[in-house]
């Protein structure tokens, strides 16, 4: 049995693979003084890492999985090339091995052009070519951090309501008018990215993931949401 994570800076995604198949899954708060891990960790064959979550957090995956089972963590890393995918990066280290991953995870189901968005605590946009070469991408802080580096940076902007429905609309107080900003943006970044995909020369795959990745999803009307698509590509790193 395998235990595969994929560890944010707000969550940590586990699921567990019994021959290749998905059979139990859970997720738990990074920053949590517990982390609740499933009852067969003593089973473990292997137990695959994906983390962007800092050294603090890996040195405590490490200690608490070594607890758990006989096994010890491989961490997935970003390279030059694999399963088809050649990195942009003069120095491939300096990539988040989440973004790595999830091109991997989408190039190696489609093995053509494709955009890969992930929508995190930041959103990351790549492209890959027909022939898996990275050709850049973006990053672009996610809803929440937009939110947070308006309040932050700004004394007079009070959000003193919680909104939870999606709005575009002009709001009509600061509440309102803070969140429906940060939809707007938010909105306009999955607006501009399909228009681009719909006028490409050649066919592009677009797949989306990440903890407002089914928001993505639902504004843009296409693509593939695949919530796993990260750990999907911890089989090509590591292993």
């Amino acid at each position: 049995m395998i235990l595969e994570l994929d560890a944010g800076n707000t969550f940590i995604k586990w699921r567990l693979l019994d021959r290749n198949q998905v059979c139990e899954r859970g997720k738990f708060l990074t920053a949590s003084d517990e982390w609740i891990w499933p009852a067969c960790c003593n089973h473990l064959t292997e137990v695959r890492v994906a983390s962007v979550a800092g050294k603090g957090v890996n040195n405590r995956l490490i200690d608490q999985i070594k607890k758990l089972s006989a096994c010890v963590p491989e961490f997935a890393c970003t390279v030059g090339s694999v399963a088809g995918v050649v990195n942009s990066y003069s120095d491939p280290s300096r990539m988040g091995v989440d973004r790595w991953l999830a091109m991997l995870a989408a190039y190696s189901e489609c093995k053509r052009a494709c955009c890969i968005v992930d929508c995190g605590s930041a959103i990351t946009v790549d492209y890959l070519s027909d022939d898996g070469q990275h050709l850049g991408g973006y990053i672009i802080p996610g809803l929440r951090l937009l939110n947070a580096a308006l309040l932050q940076n700004t004394a007079e902007v009070i959000v003193d309501q919680d909104i939870k429905a999606f709005d575009l609309s002009p709001g009509k107080n600061t509440s309102t008018a803070v969140t429906h900003g940060v939809n707007y943006l938010f909105d306009s970044l999955c607006q501009k990215i399909c228009s681009e995909l719909e006028v490409q020369s050649e066919p592009c795959a677009l797949y989306i993931t990440g903890g407002d990745g089914a928001l993505f999803h639902q504004l843009a009307g296409q693509g593939k949401f695949v919530p796993d698509l990260v750990m999907d590509g911890l089989q090509w790193s590591v292993g």
